[in-house]
């Protein structure tokens, strides 16, 4: 298991398997959802990575992949007929629980659940006849994409798999749905959520948000990465010394793998925000010398939640997940800022 809780390339994919890896029926907007699309629809093309995606009529019937597409396209007012499952960040009802509760609270049918990832489920997709398939927060593939753009319009990444902002991600599924106007004002809304949250006496102290696949390793997000701007975004500054380590970039992960013989580049963190895959990695990785000699981690000024949807939640800006969030963020970060004695 890896990174991007959910993450992207081919290794760390690979090592968050777990982590990031019957027939629903979609509702139509009503004046009861927090967004209401237009009854008009005009032709749009979006072209990405993958080929181009040739919409024609309003979206009734959506298929969600990756993260983050199934949120946004509920808060424009139309619940998904299919999604890609994530065990690692489920809750007991076996759905992302913002998910699950705003379906619910809005009255609708639960998405559909299939594989997603290496394993996706191209015949449970076909079966959900969707006339929709997003997916620009994804790693779908090439020969993937040849499938689903045969089953209907796919919208996926503009440029490389699982690299998005989450102001790109809102504004393209809005073009997709016929409603730019409505995911202007979704992005305006979440980000007045996130100014509210801001605490000033958190303006000049440094973070930054690291990840290990395995004993040894060390990577470290970059300022574009979700997770980055959710914790950038409740005023705390990113350690400017990850600028310098553009040279150890992943491509594909918005992240640097520095290795954990590179540690001591991050000495002027005040606080580390990281996360573990289960208990036994946890253990191995905090009982490394190297890693316990990082200033941040020695005097316990570390954000490292367990709970797996709350390491996910806190990994994707959307409408849904904002509000979900914040209420459980702000008191784990004071905690870890109380240990720096300032």
């Amino acid at each position: 298991m890896a990174v991007r809780t959910r993450f992207r390339t081919g290794w760390i994919a690979g090592l968050l398997a777990g982590l990031v890896a019957l027939s629903a029926c979609s509702s139509t907007p009503t004046k009861d959802d927090a967004v209401a699309g237009s009854d008009t629809f005009e032709k749009v093309t979006i072209k990405h990575a993958l080929g181009e995606a040739v919409i024609s009529k309003k979206p009734q019937r959506i298929v969600a992949l990756g993260q983050g597409s199934t949120e946004t396209a509920i808060a424009l007012g139309t619940v998904p007929v299919g999604i890609e499952e994530y065990a690692w960040g489920s809750d007991e009802t076996g759905y992302l629980p913002w998910i699950h509760k705003a379906v619910v609270e809005r009255g609708r049918e639960l998405p559909k659940q299939f594989k997603g990832g290496t394993e996706l489920d191209i015949e449970t997709i076909v079966g959900l006849e969707p006339d929709l398939i997003l997916a620009p927060w994804s790693g779908v593939t090439q020969e993937q994409y040849d499938l689903l753009k045969d089953i209907a319009p796919t919208v996926a990444y503009r440029e490389q798999p699982w690299v998005i902002t989450w102001e790109e991600q809102i504004e393209v599924i809005g073009r997709a749905m016929g409603q730019q106007a409505d995911a202007a004002k979704l992005i305006e809304d979440v980000k007045g959520q996130l100014a509210k949250a801001t605490r000033p006496e958190y303006a000049n102290i440094t973070f930054s948000y690291i990840y290990n696949t395995g004993p040894g390793t060390l990577g470290v997000f970059f300022p574009t990465e979700q997770r980055v701007a959710m914790v950038s975004a409740l005023g705390l500054k990113l350690d400017p010394a990850v600028e310098t380590l553009r040279k150890f970039e992943v491509k594909g992960t918005d992240s640097a793998s520095i290795g954990l013989e590179n540690a001591d580049k991050l000495a002027g963190s005040d606080l580390i925000f990281t996360f573990y895959t289960d208990a036994k990695n946890r253990a191995e990785i905090e009982a490394q010398p190297l890693y316990k000699k990082i200033p941040a981690v020695a005097r316990g000024s570390v954000v490292a939640p367990t709970d797996q949807p709350f390491v996910t939640g806190s990994s994707i800006i959307n409408p849904l997940t904002v509000p979900w969030t914040i209420e459980r963020f702000t008191p784990l970060i004071d905690e870890a800022v109380a240990k720096l004695g300032k």
